[in-house]
């Protein structure tokens, strides 16, 4: 920890935009844009490494950083003109929070640090605004109290709204200096009574309170949660940064805002932004005034969505475009020149203080998935950025949000009320007004819509949890949009109309209530609130998708599949690009209609005719199924798994179903009951199954196997190309692979005799012993498919239906990094994986292995995949374009690398 403390300011910097995982993003981008030039107030960053100090030290900092502090604080004095507690010129800083990538709202700020009654007097006196000062030392006092001194933000904010409603008026800007000079006294006293401690007046104790409060909400709830989510490492730590204030609430000539180089709903190329004249940056993404458009074609957009007349648009909701227009040209430059030299659309925040322009932020913008395509394809045909780049711009997990059902737009709709569009997509839930009861009701499969006046975020825990997000205040940069866009949650935001009560759990509209549990539904594109459910279609892919998916199809060297157990499905999956099926469920195939009962009745027979007689009624829907699933592929191979149930997902369970059975079967009840127990297995999952079931009944295989064979050759008649690959499950021991093995092969010679059919047989690897063996089976396998989700099962010991119930615990205790069920244990399962892989291929060269489990559509299990040489991965269609998102991603990382070490 050589240096500790990096400045900023006057058009140069100690530290670059490089150095993210040093001095955060919001602090490299700090130095970055002081270093162009680009007007930003003075400041100093103190790095993560404290911050990683001070948490493995119990809050202790190290030797040297106060008097590193004290000597950058004088640098930022120096630069700015004023002194820090001075009394008749006081410098004023604020202290936020910025980790190495963006975690918006998610930790502490504070503004205003270095005001007192002493200095309060010097702010009168420079600006000749005592209401402003006044105000200012207000939302100081208000804000440290529940920041750093940890009291219940309620108690003053209600002592506010006593002061408003005594006044007689509604806004904060109706009250006058007086007034805020009272609050100022009136907060300190319930500071005193609620802490025990009176509100520090020494400018360095306020500082030091501040950097304190900052590096502790690295760990505050919100903020654990929101790194569980997306995958950001505790160790990481935050940065501070110290910046001197510059103020957007002193009058007509100032104001505030936050921007978007481009759209980050849609991608398209416009500069879209909103500001507040006279306010401060929290009271723009607070909601508590509508905030004003950039630019004169946002304000006119905006106006048509709001209903807003032009000539009232122009006077009360003029554009900054506008009102500064000299400001906003300066703007305007400095938003082409951040895009520009960043390569990627810019989330920016600005104050104007007296028709000054100072930038306070500059951070890549989170978007939309839609709209991440659409940047990423436009800018390389802007030729900003290569194609290997634009595929690695766009993050695989967040094309889930562009892969499921929109609303019908032919379904009727019941438009309640109208906000802002603020995250696209469509939401159906039920109304809960707090994140406490989103969880809940989650937690009892129940969809939810949270609806809050205004989020915060402390809510991101239901946030997470419901399908979309719906408040009565705050615009298209409030804490709620920008959010839920980084999420992929659809988002409704400022729905003015709505009457939102909390304690009472209700919102009115339109003379209506509607209660908790209520269904709604919400289009973020169009900015609706809709009454009911609503019927909902598959979604339609953009052009840029199309061209990002090509770019990513010739940088991959993975194939991807999908698991598919229905021609629709087959169909689905092609059209997202699947290169074939990984796995086909047979036994999905028997709950439908009537087929269960044959099945059942195959199951009880008491002889071998008797079972023939039920496999007899099967055969034909069997070869049925697979006539539709190989249509659908159309040459592309398909790997169909024989039967792997445990034979009691077809059994009866209730006693009313069991008379209905008997019945149908001619058995009398208690015969069948009987029978039924006689089959009961304690742990059935590792019971009687896979090819446990076609060694004790060779039939069942010999009856899948007939019915792969005809169908194959019905749709070969038709000029329609098929590649069955046979897979027999469950095998520990290659014993049992050579007799199942047998009669498939059988029943092929005998089927295919006269054609030029060509099929593979091979098996699924899915326990311990199959891939600790796997140069045995190897001789007899010409394929391997990893089943690994019963592979993680019975590696670890556990059962994925019960797991549930206790993982989470492992994961919050740091017992394990993630869910195995969702991403792959690299480690442990992934090493029988790898085993597997090199101990089939020493017998069998050409061995061609995948994976099929769930795991086949995670990422980082994909990386994985890639890394140990899987031929391909399958997952579920909707998945499939992620897969093949992040096979790409792992080729072009491992070219990249390679491009580098040769360099070296």
């Amino acid at each position: 920890m050589t240096k500790m403390v990096y400045t900023f300011g006057g058009g140069k910097a100690e530290g670059k935009s490089a150095m993210k995982n040093l001095l955060g993003g919001k602090g490299a981008n700090l130095a970055e844009m002081a270093n162009l030039g680009i007007p930003v107030p003075s400041g100093f960053t103190i790095t993560t490494e404290i911050c990683t100090y001070y948490n493995q030290n119990k809050g202790k900092y190290p030797k040297g950083l106060k008097a590193a502090v004290e000597k950058s604080l004088k640098k930022v004095e120096k630069e700015m003109g004023a002194k820090f507690g001075d009394p008749k010129n006081p410098l004023l800083f604020s202290a936020r929070s910025g980790a190495r990538v963006s975690m918006p709202g998610m930790m502490d700020t504070v503004l205003n640090i270095g005001l007192n009654d002493t200095t309060i007097e010097g702010v009168i006196d420079r600006t000749g605004d005592a209401r402003f000062a006044y105000d200012s030392y207000r939302r100081f006092v208000q804000m440290y109290a529940n920041v750093v001194m940890g009291m219940d933000g309620r108690v003053l904010e209600d002592l506010l709204e006593e002061a408003k409603e005594k006044k007689g008026v509604e806004n904060d800007t109706e009250l006058e200096a007086d007034d805020w000079k009272i609050l100022v006294a009136k907060f300190k006293k319930e500071v005193k009574k609620h802490t025990k401690k009176p509100f520090p007046e020494k400018p360095a104790d306020q500082l030091w309170g501040a950097i304190t409060a900052v590096f502790a909400s690295w760990d505050v709830p919100r903020a654990i949660t929101y790194r569980k989510l997306n995958g950001i490492p505790e160790d990481w730590g935050t940065a501070v940064n110290v910046q001197a204030m510059v103020f957007g609430n002193m009058g007509n000539d100032s104001a505030t805002g936050v921007a978007f180089t481009r759209d980050p709903a849609t991608g398209e190329k416009v500069f879209f932004g909103e500001y507040l004249i006279n306010a401060q940056g929290e009271d723009v993404v607070a909601g508590i005034r509508t905030p004003q458009q950039v630019t004169i074609s946002g304000s006119k957009k905006w106006a048509k969505k709001a209903g807003v007349k032009a000539a009232v648009r122009k006077k009360d909701f003029p554009s900054l475009e506008e009102t500064m227009p000299e400001v906003y040209k300066e703007l305007e430059a400095i938003y082409l020149n951040l895009e520009n030299h960043y390569r990627d659309m810019q989330d920016i925040e600005f104050t104007i203080q007296q028709n000054k322009l100072w930038m306070l932020q500059t951070r890549t913008g989170k978007r939309t998935a839609a709209s991440a395509v659409k940047i990423a394809v436009d800018m390389v045909q802007e030729k900003m950025i290569t194609k290997d780049e634009a595929v690695l711009r766009v993050e695989p997990a967040i094309l889930d949000q562009l892969l499921h059902p929109m609303f019908d737009p032919k379904a009727k709709k019941n438009v309640i009320a109208k906000g802002l569009p603020a995250s696209p997509g469509a939401a159906t839930g039920r109304v809960v007004f707090t994140a406490d009861e989103a969880v809940k009701w989650a937690e009892k499969n129940e969809k939810v819509i949270l609806v809050r006046l205004e989020t915060s975020p402390e809510d991101i825990h239901g946030m997470d949890v419901a399908q979309g997000i719906l408040t009565g205040r705050g615009g298209m940069t409030s804490h709620a949009a920008v959010v839920a866009r980084g999420m992929g949650k659809c988002c409704v935001a400022g729905c003015g109309v709505l009457k939102i009560s909390e304690k009472a759990k209700n919102f009115k509209v339109d003379g209506k209530t509607y209660k908790e549990g209520a269904w709604i539904s919400l289009d973020g594109s169009a900015g609706t609130v809709i009454e009911g459910k609503v019927d909902t279609v598959d979604p339609k892919l953009s052009g840029a998708f199309g061209t990002l998916m090509s770019w990513a199809d010739k940088a991959r060297k993975l194939n991807v599949r999908t698991n598919a157990d229905t021609p629709k499905d087959s169909a689905v999956a092609r059209n997202f690009g699947a290169e074939g099926i990984g796995l086909t469920r047979t036994e999905h195939m028997f709950f439908e209609g009537n087929r269960i009962d044959s099945v059942r009745e195959m199951i009880l027979a008491e002889d071998l005719e008797g079972r023939k007689k039920a496999l007899k009624k099967l055969l034909p829907m069997q070869q049925k199924d697979f006539e539709g699933i190989f249509k659908a592929m159309n040459g592309l191979p398909v790997t169909i798994r024989l039967l792997d149930p445990p034979l009691h997902e077809f059994l009866p369970h209730t006693a009313a179903e069991v008379k209905d059975l008997a019945k149908k079967i001619n058995v009398k009840p208690v015969v069948l009951q009987d029978k039924i127990d006689s089959l009961h297995e304690f742990n059935p999952m590792l019971g009687h199954r896979g090819c446990r079931l076609g060694i004790a009944f060779p039939e069942i295989t010999e009856m899948q196997a007939r019915a792969i064979c005809r169908a194959a050759k019905a749709v070969s008649k038709k000029r329609i190309k098929v590649m069955p690959e046979i897979m027999i499950p469950l095998v520990s021991h290659v014993n049992e692979l050579k007799l199942q093995e047998k009669i498939v092969r059988d029943v092929a010679k005998e089927e295919f005799k006269g054609t030029k059919l060509k099929y593979m047989v091979g098996t699924m690897i899915e326990l311990p012993r199959a891939a600790l063996t796997a140069d045995e089976i190897a001789e007899h396998a010409e394929f391997f498919s990893f089943g690994t989700n019963d592979l993680t099962q019975t590696t670890f010991g556990l059962s994925r239906d019960d797991a549930g119930k206790f993982l989470p615990l492992y994961v919050d205790q740091k017992i394990l990094p993630c869910d195995p069920f969702q991403s792959l244990d690299q480690t442990g399962v992934g090493k029988l994986v790898e085993m597997g892989v090199n101990l089939g291929r020493s017998t069998r060269k050409n061995l061609k292995v995948g994976i099929c489990g769930e795991h086949g559509g995670d990422p980082a299990s994909v990386e994985f995949c890639h890394k140990v040489g899987l031929n391909y991965v399958s997952c579920s269609p909707y998945r499939v374009p992620i897969a093949r998102l992040a096979a790409a991603h792992v080729a072009i990382k491992e070219k990249l690398a390679a491009k580098a070490a040769k360099k070296k």
